[in-house]
């Protein structure tokens, strides 16, 4: 009898639902990746610098250099640096210059204030946009910036829904 319930017993520890206090690990399906998130609540003044993807929902002031991983700015998040970063991804506000060896995807409800230099672009309807870009070749990194240093701005523009 005490057998009988023990193997009952582990039948419901494998089921979720017949036991909620059960530990049954969460199974991804790919490997977790490595990111670095500063809250809401905090308030960062100087220099960043990482290898890891960085989420920001909190307030950044000073420089970013994140060159081989992606920078995230979260809905609440409020950035007055300069950010360099592989990919940077905006749902909050940046004042201050970004610099992305990929792409830079300005969501909804996000806003730059600053000038932009990248290789792909993406600005959602209802984002904020004031300052230039600069959209290079991949393979022509190091020849574009000598060439836009000596054009005007290409684009100051604001979009709204």
């Amino acid at each position: 009898m005490l057998q009988s319930s023990e193997n009952s017993f582990n039948l419901k520890s494998n089921s979720p639902a017949s036991n909620p206090n059960a530990y049954n690990p969460v199974k991804t399906v790919t490997a977790p990746v490595d990111q670095a998130t500063i809250g809401r609540t905090l308030v960062i003044k100087g220099e960043i610098s990482g290898s890891e993807a960085l989420y920001i929902d909190g307030r950044i002031e000073g420089k970013i250099t994140m060159p081989d991983s992606r920078v995230t700015i979260g809905r609440n998040g409020k950035v007055d640096a300069s950010i360099q970063a592989r990919e940077v991804v905006v749902m909050g506000k940046v004042n201050g210059n970004i610099e992305c060896s990929d792409r830079v995807d300005i969501r909804a409800e996000g806003s730059v204030s600053g000038d932009i230099s990248t290789v792909r672009i993406s600005v959602e309807d209802g984002a904020s946009l004031k300052g230039g870009i600069q959209v290079r070749n991949e393979g022509k990194q190091n020849a574009q910036p000598q060439k836009s240093a000596e054009a005007p701005k290409a684009l100051a523009a604001t979009a709204s829904a």
